[in-house]
């Protein structure tokens, strides 16, 4: 069997029980960074044996793990924070799985984009989950394609990038398109700035921000509609008089 482990992406409490139950009873645990999880493992007192698994090996670990799921072993894939699989490594390794029938268990959990997204006050019904833009080849095309886009979008940023992106979304969307910054979700300093485009962007190039960032972008359709429900009212009101 295949666990994957969400894991905390601030507050450690926000560790669920059952997690820590599954880490301690597996043969062995596979994480993104074993120094970063060693910290997890140690408050949580858990013991089990911590093996790399990341984007620069998990090509080459994929025939081993795979080797001690097939002879019968439990193993667990955990990253840094939040759940694996979601702009972390896990899409390999579950589609291995899949391929070879290997039963796969993802245990409910911590992400950082639904906090965000909820807290941004835009429409979450339907949204559309960006993860990171390509840095260069195809990120105009993207920009294009979330401008257009009638339901709502959500994008990972690095802090030193956000400014940037915040500009070019403007520049693609239009500077008054409503938009939400959250920041250390879960953490001491969690904060989100919501308002248009320009007034994130004006916010931020006055305040460096800090830690893991996550933008939501209200979708075009959604503006309109809202346009058209003001005007509805007004035209009624107009009428009442």
């Amino acid at each position: 069997m295949l666990y994957i482990v969400p894991t905390p992406v601030g507050n450690l409490e926000d560790m669920t029980p059952r997690a820590i139950e599954v880490l301690k009873s597996c043969s062995a645990i596979y994480a993104e960074d074993t120094r970063t999880s060693g910290i997890l493992m140690k408050h949580f007192d858990i013991t089990t044996p911590l093996h790399s698994f990341h984007k620069f090996n998990e090509h080459d670990a994929l025939s081993s793990v795979m080797a001690r799921l097939q002879s019968g072993e439990d193993i667990a894939l955990v990253s840094d924070a939040g759940t694996p699989g979601i702009s972390d490594p896990g899409f390999l390794l579950s589609r291995e799985c899949r391929r070879l029938g290997i039963d796969v268990i993802t245990l409910p959990g911590a992400t950082a984009f639904v906090p965000a997204l909820v807290s941004s006050g835009l429409p979450c019904e339907r949204f559309t989950f960006e993860g990171f833009l390509p840095p260069k080849k195809g990120r105009a095309t993207r920009l294009a394609e979330i401008a257009a886009r009638t339901t709502t979008s959500i994008i990972y940023e690095s802090p030193l990038r956000l400014v940037k992106t915040l500009t070019q979304l403007a520049d693609a969307c239009g500077p008054e398109r409503q938009a939400s910054v959250s920041r250390e979700i879960s953490k001491l300093h969690e904060q989100t700035i919501r308002g248009t485009l320009q007034q994130l962007i004006e916010h931020f190039s006055q305040n460096n921000p800090r830690g893991e960032i996550v933008i939501v972008l209200n979708g075009a359709e959604s503006e309109s509609r809202a346009d058209r429900h003001r005007n509805k009212y007004r035209c009624d009101d107009s009428q009442s008089d």
